[in-house]
């Protein structure tokens, strides 16, 4: 937004034709022109974010925001992890699915993802109980695991959001269908 308020002294004048005119100093045109330089940057960088936007989403073949949490599976012989499930650390991510890669952003209009994990990588891919919060919104869940161990573990409140991404990753991971279908009318 233009600074005029900043500008402590507006000086008022007549033109030849009788009007009344702003007279700024040289000082105070070169702000003007600064805050216009600068607002020109700002609106060129917004139009190329929504670009990549554009260019990430026609591109994509599957993109939602999901809530998430990242998990390190038990290596044999170590101790059976803490169970957190009172922990509330569920992150919202905008998750792109394009090419061989799973992206995950912060936001959908981030240029660059926060991490990525390759479909090549994912070992299993599975449906999670749902849960019937206090609300009684009810929240479904799947899981992405790595060959690495990293556990992703996925939530939306829509059904239809859920059995997408599945059924998606599942085939493009080539892993079957899924064994570990869970009823999700059931809450826990």
């Amino acid at each position: 937004m233009l600074n005029l308020f900043n500008i402590k002294r507006l000086s008022w004048g007549t033109d030849t034709d009788g009007k009344q005119k702003v007279v700024l100093s040289p000082i105070e045109v070169e702000s003007l022109r600064s805050e216009l330089s600068d607002l020109e940057e700002r609106e060129a960088h917004l139009k190329a974010r929504l670009e990549h936007i554009d260019e990430i989403l026609r591109s994509a073949r599957l993109s939602s925001y999901l809530q998430m949490r990242t998990r390190w599976t038990a290596l044999p012989g170590e101790p059976v992890p803490l169970d957190d499930t009172e922990v509330d650390d569920w992150l919202p991510r905008f998750v792109v699915l394009q090419g061989p890669c799973i992206f995950l952003y912060f936001m959908s209009t981030d240029i660059s993802p926060q991490d990525s994990t390759l479909l090549s990588d994912v070992v299993e891919v599975g449906r999670m109980p749902c849960v019937i919060q206090e609300e009684g919104d009810t929240r479904y869940y799947f899981y992405i695991v790595t060959r690495q161990g990293l556990r992703y573990e996925c939530s939306s409140g829509s059904k239809l959001q859920v059995d997408a991404w599945v059924t998606t990753l599942q085939d493009e991971c080539k892993l079957g269908s899924d064994s570990t279908n869970l009823d999700h009318s059931s809450d826990t």
